[in-house]
């Protein structure tokens, strides 16, 4: 071919069209110019809103394992939390319910306490308190221990009291323990006085006929004795001061086929579950001594010399 026929352009290829300068310096003129069009004008504003709501979706699905994973880490801080707040409230509600059921126990003997002052105060006999320690371990027997002994001047057959009555009599005394047999005990027996009539009799313990209960015995069947009559200390035995309340009369049966009526009486101590009580002395040890009589010299005879 010869060379005066070959064409001397460039290809498509390589042409470059304008400067790299000149395209440089266009576009960042543009770009300038949409910046601030865009700032003055909001001119991308449609099509900033456009492409985001085009692209929210693809966002939405790459920030579901991120949320996932917190979601899974506060559930599993938060269940943790709530065990230990669950624990904590359990805690202290175990706490609250103890120290209420305490202080429900010390309103309880603090009403006892007010009433064992108030019985002391009517009650002339020198006294002192004491304080139930635990029941005997005989299981035939109606016995406490309390926490006064010889040391504490307490003798044996002192009366004992609660805030309601008569509860016992002091049966053994240790140096610093008491053995007290309570009014129930089969073994046990009080002169007593129904404040109604007048009329005296004795009250024997009776477990055998009902648990802390007593018996009326050798009542004839005729005496005048009423269900809900107040049976007192008669003060004849020389052990429990007069006028201390025992029971009352619960029931009464007269049979015919024996002379004497069965009176069942229900005591107004405490019998089972007292805690303090109030120790006194017995009646004959306040009683004073017979004077000793000075023996005469015999009797003097007429005409004798002095």
């Amino acid at each position: 071919m010869p060379l005066g026929t070959l064409d001397g352009t460039p290809p498509p290829f390589f042409r470059q069209g304008p400067s790299a300068l000149s395209k440089l310096t266009f576009f960042s003129l543009l770009a300038l110019f949409l910046m601030v069009a865009d700032a003055r004008l909001e001119l991308a504003r449609p099509l900033r809103v456009a492409v985001a709501a085009a692209l929210y979706p693809m966002q939405w699905l790459a920030l579901r394992p991120v949320v996932w994973v917190q979601g899974g880490g506060k559930y599993f801080e938060s269940l943790k939390r709530s065990q230990s707040s669950e624990e904590a409230a359990l805690y202290k509600l175990g706490l609250q319910s103890q120290r209420a059921s305490q202080v429900e126990q010390l309103l309880l003997e603090n009403t006892r306490l007010r009433a064992l002052l108030t019985l002391r105060e009517r009650v002339a006999t020198p006294s002192q308190a004491a304080q139930v320690l635990y029941d005997a371990a005989d299981p035939y027997t109606r016995k406490v221990i309390i926490d006064r002994g010889l040391l504490d001047g307490v003798a044996a057959g002192s009366p004992v009291l609660d805030e309601a009555g008569v509860l016992g009599q002091v049966t053994r005394v240790y140096p610093a323990i008491s053995e007290v047999t309570l009014i129930t005990d089969r073994e046990q027996a009080i002169p007593v006085l129904n404040t109604r009539t007048g009329a005296r009799g004795v009250a024997f313990g009776d477990p055998a006929l009902r648990a802390n209960a007593l018996e009326l015995r050798f009542m004839a069947a005729n005496t005048d004795v009423q269900v809900g009559d107040l049976l007192t200390t008669s003060g004849v035995d020389g052990v429990y001061p007069p006028g201390l309340p025992v029971a009352k009369v619960a029931k009464v049966d007269r049979r015919a086929d024996s002379a004497f009526a069965r009176i069942s009486c229900e005591p107004l101590a405490l019998v089972s579950g007292v805690v303090h009580v109030m120790v006194l002395q017995p009646v004959a040890s306040q009683i004073a001594s017979r004077p000793v009589v000075p023996a005469s010299a015999g009797p003097v005879r007429k005409g004798s010399k002095k």
